[in-house]
């Protein structure tokens, strides 16, 4: 008996049907669509953190550096007005509990007022990009508002809350304000000046005067400097020996002095952030891209903000 293998193409109905044939190994080999290499990946996730990083600081810089400031603020005035009541706030660039060490730099020194431009503000010890962050700077190298002689403040044009950015919108006879572990103190506004004009008249024998110092030009692209010079109303307070120079100060405490030490921690978190980036990559090929996204973020937020800071100790320390 002879048997018949029936035909692929007919069914029992007799009806005909397509010819289907099974893709064998080949065949699913090629229409399977090829794995993105793993270095591609790992170079995307990279990419794609330092953009972030460059958003981060842009908003930090724009908006969240506002808030780092009131923060500050707030939390200095409230461990100052302590002092100032007991009649223990530093009166010097010593500690007054210690006066043999420096006050640290971001110390609480005075209070600064200026009705015309609506500022209430901490003065803070130091003028380094760093200090600056939290608030105006005294120059460390001058005497405190209201002593003898010549008191020099600092503070940002814009970022970090810009203290200073409606400074030269002051004008002759506007009053300023400040109050330090010696009392309070009334200056009053003689002139806006820039680079190369006149300086002002010397300060008398034995009178006060007080500088305030900021950014000219354009909010966040500075162009030289503003000083607004005033004079005190009245007596000033004793003044105590000075043991700070100009030669003393590092140079990130001068005029548009930028902070070289942060160039270390910068490329530490630098350093961590590229591996983050890369863990990142080989992660979302080998768990899966949204559930590693829904970790990463948060650390990459965290790593992007503390390398958007290292990088404003960079910058001017009066934008």
């Amino acid at each position: 008996m002879t048997l018949v293998k029936p035909s692929p193409s007919t069914s029992d109905t007799g009806a005909a049907q397509p010819h289907q044939t099974t893709p064998g190994p080949e065949e699913w080999y090629r229409a399977a669509p090829a794995p993105v290499a793993l270095p591609r990946r790992i170079a995307g996730s990279m990419l794609l953190t330092l953009a972030l990083c460059a958003i981060i600081f842009v908003v930090w810089i724009a908006f969240g550096s506002r808030l780092y400031y009131a923060r500050v603020q707030h939390d200095d005035y409230a461990s100052f007005r302590g002092p100032l009541a007991a009649g223990t706030a530093p009166t010097g660039p010593t500690d007054p509990f210690n006066p043999s060490r420096l006050l640290a730099l971001g110390s609480p020194v005075a209070l600064l007022n200026i009705p015309a431009i609506k500022l209430n503000a901490v003065v803070l010890e130091g003028t380094t990009g760093q200090v600056l962050e939290g608030g105006p700077g005294h120059l460390r190298d001058t005497s405190l508002p209201g002593q003898q002689g010549i008191s020099v403040i600092f503070g940002r044009r814009a970022a970090y809350g810009g203290p200073f950015g409606a400074l030269s919108s002051l004008g002759p006879g506007d009053l300023i304000v400040t109050t330090t572990g010696q009392g309070v103190a009334h200056f009053q506004v003689l002139d806006i000046r820039r680079a190369g004009a006149p300086m002002p008249p010397p300060v008398a024998a034995g009178g006060s005067r007080l500088i305030l110092v900021t950014a000219d030009g354009a909010p966040f692209a500075p162009s030289g400097e503003v000083y607004v010079d005033a004079d005190l109303v009245g007596q000033p307070f004793p003044t105590p020996a000075m043991v700070l120079s100009a030669g003393n100060l590092s140079s990130a405490e001068n005029a548009f002095g930028t902070d070289a030490l942060a160039w270390m921690p910068l490329v530490l978190w630098g350093q961590l952030l590229l591996l983050t980036a890369a863990a990142i990559g080989w992660l979302a090929r080998s768990w899966g891209r949204w559930q590693t996204w829904l970790i990463a973020v948060p650390v990459l937020g965290y790593l992007g903000l503390s390398v958007a800071d290292e990088v404003t100790r960079l910058l001017p320390n009066l934008m």
